[in-house]
């Protein structure tokens, strides 16, 4: 069964991907044409990319003409920030229990 957390995190692992959704964080919305200018990968290549994206909802998508312009969805990361905080407190229980049996074994 695929979660939410596995769609995110397979569709980030590529690092073009990874790339181009930070690119549309920074820099905002635009077009699949700027965004080939600089991804150093094919124009069909980005295109392939940004349907991922807009797959797991980190990306939408607006046609003016015949341009397709993409913007940035930054709330498509939440599950993954509650997945670190949960995995967090995970750590840091296991953390403190050490140090403190650590603690018992030096007295």
């Amino acid at each position: 069964m695929q979660t939410n957390y596995d769609l995110l995190f397979r569709t980030l692992a590529d690092p073009t991907r990874r790339a181009i959704f930070e690119r549309l964080c920074r820099g905002g919305e635009q077009t699949v044409g700027a965004l080939t200018a600089e991804a150093g990968v094919s124009q069909p290549a980005v295109s392939k990319h940004l349907a991922l994206l807009k797959q797991a909802g980190l990306v939408r998508d607006r046609h003016e003409g015949r341009q397709t312009h993409y913007l940035a969805q930054p709330a498509a990361l939440v599950p993954l920030m509650d997945w670190t905080k949960e995995m967090s407190r995970f750590w840091e229980k296991r953390f403190d229990d050490l140090e403190d049996l650590l603690k018992r074994m030096d007295q």
